[in-house]
């Protein structure tokens, strides 16, 4: 039987907030304990389904920042905020660190002003100068582990994917989540890997089951609202958007229908 779960400890940057192991979460995020926990009491990943059972991640939209016309980076993040997403990634592709941290040291302020997670795109080096959650990793980034090792823990790393080998490898690395995709083309990325479409989300997904993974997985690349029931179904944990909300004629009441869609279809 399976030991009780650590007593929680106070949150510094929440103080009325409660954390197990003072490990910062936020469950509106989606992200679940339980890997963390498995990780520091060297659990193994299969045992963490019936282990943490009630620590379980819920269904998430993942907010990912874009600029354009009507958006700053910081701009794009607030709308997602305001509309109650609760984890925001910022993505700064190609800019340099300084302008990297001068909107990702004001943005981790205003995620702490919504109890939100906060992720930082491929850029571990800066992670812990702007207080980042975590850190998300392409498949041409530094290499999960190499990244756990720099960021310890209490770190939330996620990775991309597009096939069942890329899953198979970040399992094995153990990272927190993973971003799949794309699900159909889109202009926020560049180089992107093949398009998966909604069958190649369903064989994918079908073979993680088969594998008995997990950890949370992220559908990503173009999606809209009309295509989350049909991706929720597929047996995905969440959404990351970037365009179809910063594209709508009202972002923040379009982050707030997405969310309901996707709460409405989480199996």
């Amino acid at each position: 039987e399976a030991e009780p779960a650590p007593a929680a400890e106070e949150n510094p940057r929440h103080p009325k907030k409660k954390t197990r192991m003072g490990i910062r979460r936020s469950c509106n995020a989606g992200i679940f304990m339980g890997r963390k926990i498995a990780r520091e009491n060297a659990i193994p990943h299969e045992q963490i389904d019936f282990q943490f059972s009630n620590l379980i991640y819920i269904a998430m939209l993942q907010f990912i920042t874009h600029t354009n016309e009507r958006y700053t980076y910081y701009a794009s993040a607030q709308i997602a905020l305001e509309g109650g997403c609760r984890w925001i990634q910022l993505r700064m592709k190609d800019a340099e660190d300084d302008k990297i941290l001068s909107v990702a040291q004001p943005l981790r302020t205003l995620c702490d002003k919504y109890r939100a997670t906060f992720i930082l795109d491929d850029k571990v080096h800066l992670v812990k100068r702007c207080k980042a959650d975590g850190v998300h990793l392409g498949k041409t980034d530094m290499p999960p582990t190499e990244a756990r090792r720099i960021l310890g823990n209490n770190a939330i790393i996620g990775g991309t994917a597009n096939t069942i080998e890329d899953i198979d490898f970040l399992v094995s690395c153990g990272v927190d989540y993973i971003g799949l995709g794309p699900f159909r083309f889109t202009q926020t990325k560049k180089k992107l890997s093949p398009i998966l479409g909604m069958d190649g989300y369903k064989h994918i997904l079908f073979q993680c089951r088969e594998k008995k993974y997990s950890l949370p997985i992220v559908a990503i690349g173009g999606i809209t609202l009309d295509d989350i029931p049909e991706l929720m179904a597929t047996g995905i944990t969440g959404i990351a958007l970037s365009g179809s909300i910063l594209q709508a004629v009202d972002p923040i009441n379009e982050t707030k229908k997405i969310i309901d869609c996707i709460n409405n279809n989480h199996l």
